[in-house]
């Protein structure tokens, strides 16, 4: 007597022309990712590091990253005045006690100090920084140069400091009045591009 084959139950009956699953069918299907993710980065293989920007390593931009890490004030006419004049009497004391009094460091301290008077006041008071540069650089040679007796000789010995000390004093004035006739050539060409800018529909 036959039997007729029993099929288990936990696989339930067979439907006759089920598709079978993608692995069953082979071909380019199964090989092919599903649509929305990314294949997996092969075990072992090194990532790329990401090659910096051109010129980002250079100097230059060294220098750029530098100063715009920088405070960057607004100062008035009169307060870049007090600015300059302030700093350089502390780098004259500073210098007068660390460095014997010498004129040549001082004279090399006031160029900075003057490029960043120059950068520091605003634009409507830039024809001011060539002014007042020289002015602090005479406040503060007070404690460096050499000073006699009396009043008299205080005044002999400023003189003879500006006197010897004029070419850092008109290179500081120098550096100062650059940085202001480029400061003041940007400025009028955004004017000019706004002018020119159409408006806005």
């Amino acid at each position: 007597m036959e039997q007729h084959r029993t099929r288990p139950a936990q696989y339930g009956p067979r439907r006759s022309g089920a598709p079978l699953p993608a692995q069953g069918r082979g071909g380019a299907a199964a090989a092919r990712p599903p649509v929305g993710r990314v294949a997996r980065r092969p075990v072992g293989r090194p990532v790329q590091p990401a090659r910096p920007a051109p010129g980002a390593g250079s100097p230059v931009a060294r220098v750029v990253r530098a100063l715009r890490a920088m405070p960057n004030p607004r100062l008035t006419g009169l307060g870049s005045g007090l600015f300059c004049a302030a700093v350089m009497t502390l780098l004259g004391f500073l210098d007068g006690l660390l460095f014997g009094a010498s004129l040549t460091v001082y004279g090399v301290l006031f160029v900075p100090v003057s490029l960043l008077t120059a950068l520091w006041v605003r634009r409507g008071d830039l024809l001011t920084a060539p002014v007042v540069v020289p002015i602090a650089f005479a406040v503060g040679l007070v404690p460096v140069a050499e000073s006699g007796d009396g009043l008299g000789g205080r005044l002999m010995g400023l003189v003879t400091a500006l006197a010897t000390e004029a070419g850092w004093l008109y290179g500081g004035t120098l550096v100062a009045g650059s940085a202001v006739i480029v400061r003041r050539i940007r400025l009028v060409r955004r004017r000019a591009a706004a002018r020119n800018r159409p408006p806005a529909a």
